[in-house]
């Protein structure tokens, strides 16, 4: 009888956070499971066991990560309280930036899908899930403080954001995130 993979184990959490690091500081091809599997302490058998296969470790790490970003966003968001639809998005730009802090290779999401690219990698699935709860979030934070055609408009400040990402995480511009909040600035503010 065929095991069903089960991540969700000490063994489990460990190899998911040692794979975190290591694909995000090394990239995701550079990273073998012999090598996930010794920094964490147990074996390529386990690994497997927890997870199938190294693609499903992947998507899993990109799922946490994800995860992981919605909880900082949600407690940034409590702490900081913006009150405005213009400051509760600027907030968002905000969160992330502090979120990179220290950061060296950027957005883990960008740099997952120069890797991946177009194959029928299962991680593929959680990029474009990713991309479209932060699409939504814009939409949905423009359309609680009552900003009109906030679907049209919460899709190009979520534009303007991605692009301040890649910006960043590819294209080494520091002010990036400085740029972005003042292009926000003008397409909340002028409407």
């Amino acid at each position: 009888m065929a095991r069903t993979a089960n991540p969700d184990t000490p063994a489990g959490r460990k190899i998911l956070e040692v794979a975190g690091v290591l694909f995000y500081e090394r990239g995701i091809g550079a990273v073998g499971v012999d090598l996930i599997a010794e920094e964490a302490g147990t074996t390529k058998k386990t690994l497997y066991d927890r997870f199938g296969s190294k693609d499903a470790l992947v998507a899993a790490y990109l799922r946490r990560r994800e995860q992981r970003w919605e909880e900082f966003l949600d407690e940034w968001m409590r702490a900081h309280r913006p009150e405005s639809g213009l400051d509760r998005v600027l907030a968002v730009l905000d969160a992330e930036e502090a979120w990179w802090a220290g950061s060296r290779r950027g957005c883990a999401f960008v740099n997952a899908h120069a890797e991946l690219g177009e194959s029928d990698h299962p991680g593929r699935d959680v990029l474009r899930e990713g991309k479209r709860r932060a699409r939504a979030k814009f939409v949905a934070l423009l359309a609680e403080s009552g900003v009109p055609d906030a679907e049209t408009l919460g899709a190009r400040v979520h534009m303007v954001y991605e692009g301040a990402m890649v910006n960043l995480t590819v294209g080494g511009m520091t002010d990036a995130f400085d740029e972005a909040r003042e292009t926000i600035r003008v397409l909340v503010g002028e409407r």
